[in-house]
């Protein structure tokens, strides 16, 4: 349709070159202006009425089969398909579209579903998302359903002074080929309702591209009909009713791969796999950046893909990098920031000092001094206007938009507020997650009186969500204070953490914060500290690590030092963790000594939560040296004595320690061929932890349960456990997942025959 409209401007051309005329020679015969003969020739106007080409004939003196020829090219692009200045048609650009498969099917279900009013897409998303892209290949593909007409209004929402609604529609209705009468004639004032019937009237594509806002697009939306108009926006334009909503975030690593692939050329593609790997993952997936580094190796062809990887490892280089000609990925972000609100620029450039890969409202309202609820609608700001992702209650900057407001920080800010907003945010987090944390100590538990954070703590499952959502975050806040040389802090928080560390065994940071407690107890000169934190740095190598020689030398050194400090709980627990690092080691007689000598120790010092402990690995050590019997009385024994202590012992104790007893009971029982007795403890054992949160546990109790049910026959009900150990998400022990997919797929195998026997 384009091509109709560079048919008409050639042939002016070639019509006025024959007679020897300049345009402005052309303009003074015709009457039409300089400017308009210009835009005809190039192609940046669209054909003119009738009496415009009677006039430029007249000026040019055409024989009447010239004007008659002129006359036709001016019919052509005047088609249903034509395209008025702002108005165009399936341009250039979209030949290599990649991906987006679900949202297309999703477009094509909308138009043909029956709708009783015309369909209404909005399409919205982060800078360099493809969202224009999208639009144009979603009308390409549907313009056979749309036999009226198809039309891309550019809205130009991005620029300084976007047009207005008027003059947009005024475009759609030149291109409806609407004479100037009639225009005249309705007036400005009846151009809505004009707009309006004859889109009611028409099986209509309209892509509205770009669109600054709700104000710009309402008026353009027809109330009746059976058209389809796709408007795109980096807003989310959530003012607009009865739409259809198609956000757009990064392509697949898939889909990206693809898109770069495409660019770059197969063979080239192929012969560095890794680097390419390495250029999709730092552009972000994102199209706008996957199409400027693919442009930029298709046009430095003496260049490898790894030379350009290298060069985007660079954070404080990879947007510099990120440019080709006239597109750059900055330009495009920049766009959205320069209309932000001075509160929600601040706040953007600011969330570059969120350290992990998401936050909530709480820790960006102490990045501005902001109260909580104005930094929530300063946040959706932000979300509203296409730079900011959401998941839940937590808000997350794309990789590249991180470090576009990392820059805009230290160009925008004073470098001594930056640095005090980031005192700010790490001195919260730290507060916060010791206050989090004491829910889980024997001794704690809810906040005090006098907590007055910005966080949501009012119950355990609350302080350990929030925990465990700002991991990376506090996490990181730690690692400076530890750097700083904040030793007490640093010792107050892993302290804190203690009996929350046993609900999320498998983080992969806790040997991290128990070492760097370990160390910084040291530098305080406090043995009794430092053999606190060693045990708890023991416990981690242990459990989390799996690495029970590591643990044992750990444990030596918290003896050692708890023995200077003649504090006999942390020698008490030193042996405890001696204990059952000797067991994971195959020294069951070592492990049942250290373990008496914990036993001692902790009755000597009424310490009730360690002595529960010790009795739980008493019977632990029985099973290990196979006196099943004894061992089934040692774990029965326990719990017991756990009823019989009743609130001696802190709730999530007592639940941590029965879920151990019952476990422990239930595998002895397995040995035993004790079928539905074993059964019956491990599903009790399971059902504490998924009461408790922690999949860690409940995934070694459940892969625990599945080998006892298979043992005793019963492979529906073994399926099942180790289907619901499979499925636990990433909090669960990875061994015992990978195992219990193990043993669903042997199942599978071995379906009608013998089930597998666990091993």
């Amino acid at each position: 349709m384009t091509g109709e409209r560079d048919v008409f401007g050639a042939l002016l051309r070639e019509l006025r070159l024959a007679a020897s005329l300049t345009i402005e020679a052309l303009a003074e015969r015709s009457g039409v202006s300089v400017r308009g003969i210009g835009d005809l020739e190039r192609g940046r106007r669209a054909a003119p009425q009738r009496r415009t080409v009677a006039a430029l004939a007249d000026g040019l003196a055409l024989a009447e089969a010239d004007r008659e020829r002129l006359l036709a090219a001016a019919r052509a692009g005047r088609s249903p398909g034509y395209s008025p200045a702002g108005v165009r048609a399936f341009p250039r650009g979209i030949a290599d579209f990649v991906g987006r498969e679900a949202e297309l099917a999703h477009l094509e279900r909308l138009v043909e579903a029956e709708a009783a009013a015309p369909v209404v897409v909005a399409v919205s998303g982060a800078p360099g998302t493809g969202k224009t892209t999208l639009a144009l290949h979603a009308a390409r593909r549907l313009a056979d359903r749309f036999p009226d007409g198809q039309l891309v209004l550019e809205l130009r929402g991005t620029q300084d002074s976007p047009p207005e609604p008027a003059e947009l529609m005024l475009g759609v209705l030149k291109a409806l080929q609407v004479s100037d009468k009639d225009l005249a004639q309705a007036g400005p004032q009846g151009h809505p309702a004009l707009y309006r019937r004859l889109l009611a009237e028409r099986r209509f594509l309209l892509v509205l591209d770009d669109a600054r806002d709700e104000r710009q697009v309402r008026p353009l939306l027809p109330g009746a009909g059976a058209g389809l108009v796709v408007v795109t926006s980096r807003r989310m334009l959530t003012g607009l009713e009865s739409v259809h909503r198609l956000p757009l975030g990064e392509l697949t690593a898939d889909e990206a791969a693809a898109l770069l692939r495409g660019l770059v050329g197969t063979e080239r593609a192929a012969a560095e796999p890794a680097a390419m790997e390495d250029v999709a993952r730092r552009c972000g997936h994102l199209p706008l950046a996957l199409r400027i580094a693919g442009n930029w190796l298709a046009t430095r062809t003496g260049w490898s893909v790894g030379r350009l990887a290298d060069r985007l490892a660079l954070e404080e280089r990879r947007l510099d990098a990120l440019s080709a000609g006239d597109m750059r990925v900055t330009a495009a972000f920049d766009l959205s920031y320069r209309q932000l609100t001075p509160s929600a620029a601040r706040l953007f450039r600011r969330l570059a000092l969120i350290p992990g890969p998401d936050t909530a409202a709480p820790a960006a309202a102490e990045l501005t001094g902001q109260a909580l609820f104005d930094a929530e609608d300063t946040l959706e700001e932000l979300v509203e206007a296409g730079l900011l992702g959401t998941d839940g209650d937590r808000y997350r900057l794309h990789d590249l938009l991180r470090l576009f407001a990392r820059d805009r920080l230290a160009a925008d800010e004073d470098a001594a507020e930056v640095e005090a907003a980031r005192a700010a945010l790490y001195r919260m987090l730290l507060e916060t997650a010791v206050v989090a944390g004491r829910w889980f100590e024997p001794d704690h538990g809810a906040p005090p009186a006098s907590w007055r954070g910005s966080v949501d703590l009012s119950d355990a499952g609350k302080a350990g969500q929030w925990l465990r959502a700002e991991g990376p975050n506090w996490l990181a806040a730690l690692r400076a204070a530890a750097t700083a040389g904040e030793h007490t802090t640093v010792v107050r928080l892993a302290e804190a953490l203690h009996w929350f560390s046993d609900q999320w065994i498998f983080w992969g940071h806790w040997p991290e914060v128990f070492g760097s407690a370990a160390r910084a107890a040291r530098a305080l000169g406090d043995p009794v500290l430092e053999a606190t934190q060693l045990n708890y740095h023991a416990w981690a190598m242990l459990l989390c690590e799996g690495r029970p020689g590591d643990s044992l030398a750990l444990s030596a050194e918290a003896l050692e030092a708890a023995r200077l400090a003649g504090d006999t709980a942390q020698q008490a627990w030193a042996h405890y963790y001696q204990a059952w690092a000797h067991r994971r080691l195959g020294s069951y007689a070592a492990a049942a000594e250290h373990n008496q000598l914990a036993a001692g120790l902790f009755r000597a010092v009424d310490d009730l939560h360690g002595f529960i402990q010790s009795e739980y690995a008493r019977a632990v050590d029985l099973n290990d040296q196979g006196e099943r019997e004894a061992a089934v009385d040692a774990f029965l024994g326990g719990l017991a004595l756990l009823d019989e202590l009743g609130e001696r012992i802190a709730p999530h104790v007592a639940d941590f320690t029965r879920r151990g007893l019952h476990a422990g009971l239930g595998n002895t029982l397995t040995k035993l061929e004790r079928w539905d007795e074993a059964v019956t403890h491990l599903e009790t054992a399971v059902g504490i932890c998924r009461d408790s949160g922690n999949a860690a546990l409940e995934s070694l109790h459940l892969s625990q349960l599945g080998d006892a049910l298979l043992a005793a026959g019963d492979t529906a009900a073994a399926r099942d456990a180790f289907a619901r150990c499979a499925g636990l998400g990433p909090d669960a022990d990875p061994q015992r997942v990978a195992t219990a997919r193990a043993r669903l797929a042997a199942l599978d195998a071995s379906s009608g025959g013998s089930p597998p026997a666990p091993r």
